[in-house]
């Protein structure tokens, strides 16, 4: 893989929002994918629900749509890295297992099943300055696709029921919030509750980024349900302004129409089937680069948890 002359004296990190111009990206791989789970395994209820229909997607169709996106990002110039294949393993969902904010990469507490995942993108890790290589404590549990960097802001989704041990889909704790807090005191870190369930997809946000996600300079998408405290999410609409808000359905959500993923405020990745939202992009000045991803999306993730933004200018 040819690299930028600057990655051979270490990595310079740098993400400070969601949108400024991508330069470099992890993306994940469908490669040696493995088999269809068992229901009892599955991480998240649109993928137990694909299992019991005989749906769940299969390798032969993930990979095209993985390398669809790759082939986007090359075309914009980003520096594409891709994890390790580890055999019969799902490694497609890169956010969930690390993130970066600012020039910090940090790994996440995941699910105790998927830390061999973490172990496949080592050779990024080991670019990055030690001092800049972030691991929280055990206690405290986070998935990147609850953490956006929004310039000044932290937003972070989150669950703090004391049901959170009962539900696998609650994977960002208050701790983590927290911790987040601590490592970056001159941000505003804001943290929103999330609706959780294990079994019914539509009612469930698995991630911050399931609900919600800023595009362009000043807008962004969000879906009401995702949020269970509605000062908090009125709080977002607020903040952008209702005329920069793309509201999305429930369907829409359940479709993971917020999960789309920008290269640059003028330029998304954004899947094929998403007319309205892609329809609602144009209108306001953003190229949509469309690609078939509704396979991957069988399993409550889509573009921008399978990928890992590592530099931003």
């Amino acid at each position: 893989m040819k690299l930028f002359y600057v990655f051979n004296l270490g990595m310079k990190l740098n993400i400070k929002n969601e949108t400024s111009r991508l330069r470099a990206v992890i993306l994940g791989t469908a490669e040696s994918n493995g088999p269809t789970p068992n229901v009892e395994d599955c991480y998240d209820p649109k993928s137990r629900q694909h299992v019991l229909a005989g749906t769940y997607p299969l390798e032969k169709d993930m990979v095209p749509e993985m390398e669809a996106v790759a082939a986007v990002l090359k075309k914009y110039d980003v520096e594409v890295y891709r994890p390790k294949v580890i055999k019969d393993y799902n490694q497609i969902f890169a956010r969930d297992i690390s993130f970066v904010i600012e020039d910090k990469f940090i790994v996440s507490n995941i699910l105790p099943d998927r830390e061999r995942e973490i172990e496949a993108v080592e050779h990024v890790w080991g670019k990055v300055d030690k001092e800049n290589r972030i691991i929280l404590p055990e206690e405290c549990h986070v998935e990147g696709g609850d953490v956006m960097p929004w310039n000044n802001y932290i937003f972070i989704g989150t669950y703090s029921g004391e049901d959170y041990p009962n539900y696998i889909t609650a994977r960002t704790n208050v701790k983590a919030v927290e911790a987040i807090r601590g490592l970056f005191p001159n941000k505003i870190v804001k943290s929103f509750e999330l609706r959780k369930s294990n079994t019914e997809p539509k009612e469930n946000a698995l991630h911050l980024d399931c609900c919600f996600q800023p595009v362009g300079k000043d807008k962004a998408i969000i879906h009401k349900n995702g949020f269970l405290v509605e000062s908090e999410y009125e709080w977002l609409v607020n903040f952008f302004g209702k005329e920069n808000v793309f509201e999305i359905t429930k369907d829409e959500m359940y479709d993971m129409n917020s999960n789309i993923f920008s290269i640059s405020e003028h330029v998304v990745i954004s899947e094929k089937n998403f007319t309205r939202l892609n329809k609602w992009l144009r209108k306001n000045g953003i190229t949509v680069e469309e690609v078939p991803y509704s396979e991957i999306a069988k399993q409550e993730g889509l573009l921008r948890c399978s990928t890992m933004p590592l530099i931003r200018d």
